[in-house]
């Protein structure tokens, strides 16, 4: 059935598109539960992936806190890291960002997202103290905002790191270099036409609709370009490409580096503006602007370029680095968390995203 269902979406899909892409979450991940079973078979226990990144509190599966993972990196990760302070959602919280912004030297423009969140939920670049301030006044009280400089640049890559425990030094087992996707005015078309237009705008058509409801009906100038996201997420209508082919031993030394200073980190994701591919390739002229542990999936399987097949043996595979490193981890001492403290945290972020504004 579920192929049935993939080969239609494929057959209606443009080539500008992974069918996958835009394929329901139950597709995707229709794999898991089964193969999962068969690794904690293998592996002689369900909850090795909680102990994949002991120094970290479930590995970082779900419920992470952005701030706190930040607050672990070493002297080489801070220097690359973008600037960042924390405010919480309430009445009074425009003049706690304009203190911390202030005593930070943070400027316009600037990313405000929540402190725990995934998939764009509730991320929106504020150009100024207006934009800041609507987009803060969304969340309800309480909830910790991260409002971190924003990288200029002309791209945003995802570094997939791996360090098994028994070795001495981590590798980069795919690099993703994501694409935000523009408009191009003609000076008669409507925004909301020039989606429609677009080979591939349109299939991401309710996405970019409901991030930029603003602008709609906004006629664009003649050669006026349009981002219609600036979340590098492929939920949010981002475009990914597999860029592994750019992957350098100097690369791979700098963020082996990163990684071993945050104690007790062997498998994650980091997201990064870079300057230029070439500087990158030297370990040069990048920002980290987020990082996750093992929750942080493999993004280069959604280039269109990659098969059904490749997307699920690149999913799968993540799953399996996750219980072989736990069962190392465990050999040394570490003790995996409790499945229902597991599935707490992880109902209690699907709370949180629940109520985050779904828009830019």
């Amino acid at each position: 059935m579920i192929d049935q269902i993939v080969r239609r979406l494929k057959a209606r899909t443009p080539r500008s598109v992974s069918p996958m892409e835009r394929a329901p979450q139950w597709i995707i991940y229709a794999l898991h539960g089964p193969y999962c079973l068969y690794l904690a078979l293998r592996y002689r226990g369900l909850m090795l992936p909680t102990v994949a990144n002991p120094g970290l509190e479930g590995s970082g599966l779900s419920n992470e806190s952005k701030a706190d993972l930040f607050g672990l990196l070493g002297p080489l990760g801070r220097k690359h890291l973008a600037p960042f302070v924390t405010v919480t959602a309430g009445p009074d919280v425009m003049d706690q960002a304009r203190h911390a912004m202030a005593g930070a030297g943070l400027d316009y423009p600037v990313v405000a997202k929540p402190d725990i969140g995934r998939r764009g939920f509730g991320v929106k670049l504020a150009r100024n103290e207006d934009e800041l301030a609507r987009h803060l006044a969304r969340f309800g009280e309480g909830v910790r905002m991260m409002i971190q400089r924003y990288a200029e640049g002309p791209g945003e890559v995802a570094v997939f790191y791996l360090r098994m425990p028994s070795q001495a030094r981590g590798r980069i087992l795919a690099l993703t270099i994501k694409h935000f996707p523009e408009v191009v005015g003609d000076g008669v078309a409507t925004l909301r036409e020039l989606i429609r237009r677009d080979p591939r705008a349109h299939v991401f058509a309710k996405v970019y609709f409901r991030r930029n409801r603003m602008h709609l009906d906004r006629v664009l100038a003649a050669g006026e370009r349009f981002r219609l996201v600036t979340v590098g997420n492929h939920v949010r209508g981002a475009a990914f490409e597999d860029g592994s082919r750019h992957i350098t031993p100097a690369m791979e030394a700098v963020f082996d580096t990163i990684v071993r200073e945050v104690p007790g980190f062997y498998i994650g994701r980091f997201d990064v503006r870079y300057t230029t591919l070439d500087a990158l390739q030297r370990g040069e002229g990048f920002t980290i602007v987020e990082y996750n542990g093992a929750g942080g999936e493999p993004t280069h399987i959604w280039d269109p370029r990659t098969s059904i097949r490749q997307t699920y043996a690149g999913l799968l595979e993540h799953w399996k680095y996750l219980y072989a490193i736990g069962a190392e981890n465990r050999a040394r001492g570490a003790r995996p968390m409790r499945l229902r403290t597991l599935l707490r945290r992880f109902f209690d972020e699907l709370k949180l995203l629940k109520n985050y504004p779904d828009e830019e």
